[in-house]
């Protein structure tokens, strides 16, 4: 499990969607993710930059203020950012170097308040170097038929391309966009430059990772199970808390540690970095996932930090967020608002006849409800992001047959009956727009919904049947 920094360039500001997590399968199964949601994926510092400028990160969501959102004013700098010109000693001058890092590291410790238990030696990666490795860490992550679970799911809900390559859009996405890795297996600690030189963003970038080996020395990050099988949006909310908390800690060191000169350079960088349209250009719901984590995962945690210094932030790696909904509402992490229990048939591939498997079953999630959504014809963010807060537990799985028949179910289940119905009137226009033979479906006691799509109307049929959906 690798933990990729990523280099993300957004011009203006911090974006404030509301991604969502990409459910995967391991071989039949239920459930796992890919590489890039299995990782922690850790923020790019040129990103961050706009927020140590300001001393500010709020995302404004109709998601987060349908309930009383957390304070999220980093905590000030003990020093403000000098104006002197700031060294980048070469990735050749191994002294320089490790003079460099033993800074970084004293600095971060003294900010994030934990004591390492065993000393990071980071490697310093080039750009081919760095496509070597996310390539073989995808392949290795990823075997084929998680990568076509994904993809049918993605594309049968008008969230991909009929003609797009999931595993293409994921490896250029990440060769392009990340800036560092952490490794919780191997403990390995990467920096990548493609300039040969550490600047003001690798030395970010170091502080965040450095960060992320603090919370695997101190509470240990396997212990999240971060890609458990089956529990998508679980894993993802963690996965929230953790690169929060490592984009807190590297927001503090910039401010304290840089100059304005650094903050200038790595905001012109951002934005002439051709990440960035490389970035605009991604499926909503790549770039949306990529994101989450960073943006409400540090109003998450800064809402912690706020009210209960580190300590506050510390207790949440005991007692981590059980869905994204709990990231996006604050006060139902705060109340332990577990989400519903939502089921699928064990046998609903052997219901379907001879041949057929279900290579996937997971949970979608609230966040990743609210993109889908926000894709339909007219729809608004602000509506999307409503229509998405009621939302109480969904199950998903992706279905296939023989000769080439598949079918993609998901299951909701909503607060109140107000709520699924707030629901069914936002994902209509999606579902009767989608390429594909398509339901929205009425579900037990008023507050589920189903969303059926199939490779043809027999299919559908055949599903809906199955389901005891049948009119």
């Amino acid at each position: 499990m690798e933990i990729p920094d990523l280099r993300i360039a957004v011009p203006g500001g911090v974006p404030c969607n509301n991604p969502g997590p990409m459910p995967a399968t391991t071989c039949g199964r239920e459930s796992r993710r890919p590489s890039r949601l299995r990782s922690i994926n850790a923020v790019a510092a040129s990103l961050v930059v706009f927020v140590a400028a300001c001393g500010s990160a709020t995302p404004s969501s109709a998601q987060s203020s349908t309930a009383p959102s957390p304070t999220a004013t980093a905590a000030p700098p003990s020093t403000a950012p000098s104006t002197a010109p700031s060294t980048a000693p070469s990735v050749g001058a191994s002294g320089d170097l490790g003079g460099a890092y033993q800074t970084i590291e004293d600095q971060v410790v003294q900010i994030r308040q934990l004591q390492p238990k065993r000393p990071i030696n980071p490697t310093i990666l080039d750009g081919p170097g760095l496509q070597k490795l996310v390539t073989d860490g995808f392949d290795k992550d990823n075997p084929p038929d998680v990568i076509a679970a994904n993809q049918l799911i993605y594309q049968a809900l008008g969230l991909l391309p009929k003609d797009a390559s999931l595993k293409d859009l994921e490896i250029g996405m990440l060769s392009g966009q990340v800036a560092g890795l952490y490794n919780p297996d191997d403990k390995k600690l990467y920096v990548v430059s493609r300039s040969g030189q550490i600047g003001p963003l690798e030395k970010a970038t170091f502080s965040h990772e450095f960060t992320h080996a603090l919370q695997d020395q101190n509470f240990d990050l396997g212990s999240l199970k971060l890609d458990e099988v089956g529990q998508g949006d679980r894993s993802f909310a963690r996965l929230s808390l953790v690169e929060g908390d490592a984009t807190l800690s590297m927001t503090d060191w910039e401010l304290q540690n840089l100059t304005t000169n650094d903050l200038a350079q790595m905001l012109q960088e951002s934005q002439n970095d051709p990440s960035t349209a490389q970035l605009a250009a991604l499926p909503a719901i790549l770039r949306e996932s990529l994101l989450f984590p960073y943006v409400q995962g540090l109003a998450f945690v800064q809402g912690l930090q706020s009210q209960g210094g580190w300590g506050a932030v510390d207790d949440a790696f005991a007692k981590p967020p059980a869905s994204t909904e709990q990231i996006l509402h604050p006060d139902k992490y705060a109340a332990r608002e577990a989400p519903v229990a939502v089921t699928l048939p064990s046998d609903l591939a052997a219901k379907l006849g001879s041949g057929w498997s279900a290579p996937l079953v997971d949970t979608f999630g609230e966040f990743q409800l609210g993109v889908w959504l926000d894709q339909a014809p007219g729809a608004s963010k602000a509506a999307a992001d409503a229509a998405a807060a009621g939302w109480g537990g969904d199950r998903i799985a992706a279905l296939r047959g023989p000769n080439g028949a598949w079918g993609v179910v998901l299951r909701t289940a909503w607060d109140t009956a107000r709520d699924a119905t707030e629901f069914e009137a936002a994902a209509k226009p999606l579902v009767d727009g989608l390429n594909d033979p398509a339901q929205l479906l009425p579900g037990a006691g008023g507050t589920e919904r189903w969303v059926l799509v199939a490779s043809d109307d027999a299919t559908l049929s055949r599903i809906a049947g199955v389901l005891g959906l049948a009119g």
